[in-house]
């Protein structure tokens, strides 16, 4: 029953005299209002059938579901998480994750701890092609090695393969061995057929490339198990950018702004931003080389609840070699002919029309870029002018990277001193 008080309020909302004025305007007041109603209905089912329609596009994990146990099950591939997602169950996938058909990124649960579960796909399935076509599609992920390639055979593929990836490294032996640690699942010393076809297939994603590579470095998601070219990493909290899920109900313009509104206290944002910081000269010039972000954003970079720094998407993180041998040779008119990924720009040499093979702007530059909204909203007053100005420095960096080691260097520790200085002996450092 509705409390006494209440339904005097009501009613005197309701059928109290209203002046003539009002009593005049409601007419038009009910049909404006009405309206407005309707304009928000509309608006609400179009955003829910986008919805709707992107995730029937974009969210197939059945498929790779389907497609990764049918081949564990006939013995074509092999890996650590295969019994647990195919015989036991006991690694599921959840919410749906994923910004491109061909690649499906799932939240999921493995024996109750948090995961990110990442499988590819060659196309998307029309309504008219039978998933037996689907199947017959995958498998040609597997085909190498071959039967009868032995240890040594797939221990010089392996080392061809990463020299052609990474350039020639002094430390690519020790990174063959790992990948062959890494691909004995049952831990007999030996590599089965179907574990080398799996990890052959997992080293043709860049993503699961770098992440061998990067697996001791701090900023870099861990790579827990894999089945096929399935792979299970961390699951990484929080990213900086505005959730998938809000971005269709925000128009762009506001993205900005609600990015801020959202953003950790800008201590906890300074923390965020040296491990980010830390990340670009784990990448810069290491063990295997040099690495170019080639899609600098927000919404690749995510940290944990303690707001360390966790790159959440390494898609776009290329080798330098990679980004190299695209551009070389390459024909183009402008600069913008040269330009791999999104943001990974050589020059254009106009008299031959070809591009440069080295890019322009550093990846420390394109970071600063975006950290100028993220980083500067909320700073610190006494501490605004000298992050603006040594921000201002960093996204100027331009140049040849073999030209400008030293510079660079300089301007990343310089950046990253001032945020520890202003964090550090408090609860945030």
């Amino acid at each position: 029953m509705m409390p006494r008080g209440l339904r005097r309020l009501v009613h005197l909302v309701l059928f109290c005299p209203m002046s003539k004025g009002l009593q005049s305007r409601l007419p038009a007041l009910k049909v404006k209002y009405l309206l407005l109603a309707w304009l928000g209905i509309l608006v609400a089912s179009w955003v829910l059938y986008m919805q709707y329609a992107s995730y029937s596009e974009l969210c197939r994990g059945h498929v790779c579901h389907m497609v990764i146990c049918d081949h564990y099950r006939r013995g074509i591939i092999s890996g650590s998480s295969c019994k647990d997602l195919c015989e036991e169950r006991s690694l599921t996938l959840q919410r749906c994750m994923s910004t491109s058909s061909t690649h499906q990124v799932y939240s999921g649960l493995w024996k109750d701890r948090p995961v990110v579960i990442k499988c590819g796909l060659e196309e998307p399935l029309k309504g008219d092609v039978a998933p037996d076509s689907v199947l017959r599609q995958e498998i040609t992920l597997f085909d190498k090695p071959t039967r009868g390639t032995s240890m040594d055979e797939f221990r010089e593929m392996l080392h061809s393969f990463l020299k052609s990836n990474l350039g020639e490294q002094p430390s690519l032996t020790t990174l063959v061995g790992r990948v062959i640690t890494l691909a004995d699942v049952n831990k007999d010393r030996k590599v089965s057929l179907a574990e080398a076809k799996s990890v052959w297939a997992l080293l043709q994603i860049n993503e699961f490339l770098l992440m061998v590579a990067l697996q001791e470095k701090e900023h870099t998601p861990k790579l827990l198990g894999f089945c096929g070219d399935l792979y299970v990493t961390e699951r990484v909290g929080h990213r900086l950018e505005v959730p998938s899920y809000l971005q269709a109900l925000v128009p762009e313009a506001l993205s900005s702004s609600l990015n801020q509104w959202l953003a950790p206290a800008w201590p906890r944002r300074a923390r965020i931003t040296i491990g980010l910081l830390e990340f670009i000269e784990e990448v810069f010039h290491g063990a295997y080389g040099s690495f170019l972000m080639c899609d600098a954003s927000l919404r690749h970079v995510g940290y944990n609840f303690r707001y360390d720094c966790k790159m959440a998407d390494l898609r776009s993180v290329a080798s330098e070699m990679e980004v190299r041998r695209f551009l070389r040779g390459r024909r183009c008119e402008t600069n913008a002919d040269c330009t791999f990924g999104r943001d990974c720009t050589a020059t254009c040499d106009r008299l031959v029309k070809q591009c440069n093979t080295e890019v322009v702007q550093p990846n420390l530059a394109k970071v600063c870029v975006m950290l100028q909204d993220y980083l500067v909203s909320g700073a610190p007053q006494d501490l605004r002018i000298d992050l603006e100005k040594q921000l201002h420095t960093c996204v100027t960096l331009s140049g040849l990277a073999s030209q400008m080691e030293v510079h660079h260097s300089l301007v990343l520790n310089n950046l990253k001193t001032l945020l520890w200085k202003t964090i550090s002996n408090t609860q945030y450092s």
